[in-house]
């Protein structure tokens, strides 16, 4: 007991709207639901956990997370709340007043393991997707960069020997069913390997809505496996579906707006590919995150996650996941306005792209092609137009060019080229190409299942107020306001 308010809980509490009573019956209630029926708690210990900063004993914690989660309607954990899970370095006190890192980042194995397999249980128990509950905040790439930087800089600890199933990473039950840690061969990790690209080819094609919630699933399974200690070169395969399973997850959450619990899923993926020995792919997974800033709107989080990925990277980083890291900081300085800036990152991500020897790229990098790099050097552009309009006729090139090399199967990819065309030909008063190119994106939207297309669908509807009287835009913006009040919501950004 800390003697001092557990604040994360108050607040959590407040936005349920219970009364210490009620949450008292509910947690008894719950917990008997769970195989706890033992547990009897009262209003005086939910005043002493709340008031106090009293720690309840287990499953106290994993009742209370499964109640707030389904109470809030978006996935809260034992940290959420405010509590320190058992096993975990440091105080309580240091913990709970640690605003900069609520969390207690970075994670020693056996925690990534059950943060992993806890909030994955707790986003499948929400089927109401997309319902995101309110004061839900991000953690602002500043405060990620000061708890992560000098970890991801080092390897991971390795056991001496592998142990067998009796020595578990004590990873903390998720849900209400969890099956046993068993131990897997290489033949089932090829399998999940492959469906982790399935999983992503149709992620590029469909948008994160129709199967999130199956590689959410997935990756509940595999924190499972992480349960058991493996020979090191399996546990390391398995930490990689783990950080490539991660990735994905956060991406598709990302794709329909769920932000908090997308930005989770990255810091998840860091930490799994840091497990698996893989640097690059960590800074991967955290320059994802930097692209939901500026998404967003908060592009100086995302130079801030830049420079994290770019550090915990390595120096086995390749020339053309270097190219991808300079595209997305180079979009972050074009939200800000910041030309000279932004043409000489794009001009570095170009030499980096062309310097590229095609060697053996990694599966997570083989998306990011020529159609790609001019993609995001489209966005870039079309972005740095809004404040510096002569910038959109480079725009419409590089859109032009991701539209004749896109390849089937980038459906998404090439409607968010479409947007980009259209937004710039609005910038520079050509309003017949305009018209054109966002026709064939409205033509597309029923096709995905993502909310960013709608967000940037907004951006171009914007852009078509400066040509009220000329029928044709007229006309466009006529079918865009039938359609886009049907459009999810647009993102929401709050940050701590």
């Amino acid at each position: 007991m800390t003697g001092q308010t557990n604040t994360r809980l108050a607040d959590l509490f407040g936005l349920a709207g219970w009364s210490k009573g009620e949450l008292a019956r509910l947690v008894n209630r719950q917990a008997a639901a769970m195989g706890h029926p033992q547990l009897s708690t009262d209003t005086s210990r939910v005043r002493r956990w709340i008031d106090k900063g009293e720690t309840p004993r287990d499953p106290v914690p994993r009742v209370l997370a499964a109640l707030f989660t389904e109470r809030l309607g978006r996935v809260v954990t034992i940290e959420d709340l405010g509590f320190v899970r058992r096993g975990r370095a440091g105080t309580r006190q240091a913990v709970r007043n640690n605003d900069e890192n609520p969390d207690g980042m970075p994670w020693a194995p056996d925690r990534t393991a059950a943060v992993l397999t806890e909030f994955t249980g707790m986003d499948l128990m929400l089927n109401r997707r997309g319902l995101m509950g309110a004061g839900i905040a991000l953690t602002a790439g500043s405060a990620l960069n000061s708890s992560l930087h000098d970890w991801l800089r080092t390897e991971p600890s390795r056991p001496a020997a592998a142990s067998r199933a009796t020595d578990p990473l004590h990873a903390d039950p998720a849900g209400y069913d969890r099956y046993e840690a068993a131990p897997i061969g290489s033949e089932e990790i090829e399998a999940l390997e492959r469906s982790v690209e399935v999983f992503r080819a149709w992620d590029a094609s469909r948008g994160g809505g129709l199967q999130r919630k199956a590689v959410v699933g997935q990756l509940n399974e595999v924190g499972g496996m992480l349960a058991y200690r493996h020979a090191e070169h399996l546990q390391r395969r398995l930490w990689g579906v783990a950080a490539n399973l991660a990735v994905l997850a956060g991406w598709m959450s990302h794709d329909v707006g769920l932000e908090p619990t997308a930005q989770r899923y990255f810091v998840i993926a860091a930490h799994a590919a840091r497990e698996s020995g893989d640097r690059p792919r960590a800074g991967e997974a955290l320059s994802r995150a930097a692209r939901q800033m500026v998404h967003l709107g908060r592009p100086d989080d995302a130079l801030d996650l830049m420079k994290l990925a770019k550090s915990g990277a390595g120096e086995r980083l390749l020339p053309r996941t270097r190219a991808m890291f300079h595209t997305i900081e180079a979009w972050a300085q074009a939200s800000m306005g910041h030309g000279q800036a932004m043409r000489r990152t794009l001009g570095e991500a170009e030499d980096l792209f062309v310097s590229d020897r095609h060697e053996k790229t990694p599966s997570w990098m083989q998306s990011f092609d020529e159609a790609d790099m001019h993609g995001m050097q489209a966005l870039a552009y079309r972005t740095l137009a809004e404040h510096d309009p002569t910038a959109a006729v480079t725009a419409q090139h590089h859109a032009r060019l991701a539209l004749d090399l896109r390849s089937d199967g980038h459906d998404r990819s090439k409607l968010f080229d479409h947007i980009s065309m259209a937004s710039a030909c609005f910038i520079a008063d050509d309003p017949e190409q305009a018209d054109r190119y966002a026709r064939l994106a409205l033509i597309s939207m029923g096709e995905t299942s993502s909310h960013r297309t709608w967000h940037r669908l907004r951006e171009m509807y914007r852009l078509t107020g400066q040509y009220a009287g000329y029928s044709k835009i007229e006309d466009l913006r006529a079918e865009l306001e039938v359609e886009l009040p049907r459009s999810p919501e647009a993102p929401r950004s709050g940050l701590v």
